[in-house]
């Protein structure tokens, strides 16, 4: 039995569609509160994310630290669908880091970090 050349390239399409779909699908950070580099007045009691996939709770972080380097999360990450916020202890004024780790619900991993200041 003969196949023709053009049917092999129809059948190879359907999996290239596939493969560069799959590529693409990992939660990128789509926005934060506070935002990323803005300035607010006083310090927030919470960071809160938003991503483009859903979120596996048990393996996606978040920490914060103030201007002097200190730790000021309160260490327990809450996740919900594509949000994930941290409570925040008191940290003065100055810039402030946010470090965050996700896993999609299709198993890629991302991470990536911003700042945000606090105070006049």
């Amino acid at each position: 039995m003969r196949h023709s050349p053009l049917a092999s390239v129809f059948a190879t399409i359907p999996l290239l569609l596939l493969l560069t779909g799959h590529a693409g699908a990992h939660a990128l950070l789509d926005h934060a509160e506070p935002r990323v580099g803005n300035t607010v007045a006083t310090a927030p009691s919470e960071v809160t994310l938003w991503f483009t996939q859903k979120l596996e709770s048990a393996f996606s972080t978040i920490t914060v630290t103030n201007a002097a380097g200190q730790r000021i999360d309160s260490g327990k990450t809450r996740v919900s669908d594509t949000q994930m916020s941290i409570s925040l202890r008191p940290g003065g004024t100055g810039t402030y880091h946010v470090t965050w780790h996700v896993l999609s619900v299709d198993t890629h991993t991302t991470d990536g970090s911003f700042t945000f200041k606090v105070g006049p």
